[in-house]
Formats: structure tokens, C-alpha cells, sequence
């Protein structure tokens, strides 16, 4: 069996192939996309327990509230972006600095 040029051979003999992904001038888009994924669900499940307790509905209350703040926080993450650049950037040390 052949494989394509591009593939290569680990030394254990498996065939890996190259990665397919979203191409790198994306890395702003992929990169709001995970932190408002990861971070509404983290504050739907705490502020869901925190309102309603953690009773027989509680991951249908997160999920719920998952769906209606996932949107807003992906909107909210892409639109102070780069405020938060600004604020890293004049935060850190200069090189001259250091």
C-alpha cells in the first residue's frame, strides 16, 4: 500500500499525515471562539449553581444558560480584544528594561 508523499512514517512504523486546520490569519477569530466557550461555560455552571442550587434540572439550567451567553461572550471577547492588547502591551516591561 502506498501512502502520499506529504504522509511520514513514525519509527514505529505508523503513518502520520500532515495537520488540516484553520489557516493561521484565523488565530483571532479560533482564539475568541475557545476563551468565550470556555469561560461561559465556567460562569454558567457556577453562577446556574449559585442562583438555582444543584438540583435534578441544574445541567439543563447551564446548558440554557450556556446557549444565551455563549454568543455575547464570543461578541464581547472579539470586541475588547484589543483594549486588552493595549493594556498587556503597556503593562509589560520594555525590552530595555528588563
Amino acid at each position: 500500500m502506498s501512502t502520499p508523499s506529504s504522509s511520514q512514517r513514525t519509527a514505529d512504523g505508523n503513518v502520520t499525515r500532515p495537520r488540516r486546520g484553520i489557516p493561521p490569519r484565523f488565530a483571532p477569530l479560533v482564539f475568541a471562539f475557545y476563551m468565550s466557550a470556555l469561560m461561559t461555560l465556567l460562569m454558567s455552571l457556577v453562577i446556574t449553581a449559585v442562583n438555582g442550587g444543584l438540583g435534578p434540572d441544574y445541567l439543563a439550567a447551564v446548558g440554557r444558560a450556556y446557549v444565551r451567553a455563549m454568543p455575547v461572550a464570543f461578541l464581547g471577547v472579539l470586541t475588547v480584544r484589543p483594549l486588552v492588547l493595549r493594556l498587556v502591551k503597556w503593562t509589560l516591561a520594555g525590552e530595555e528594561q528588563r
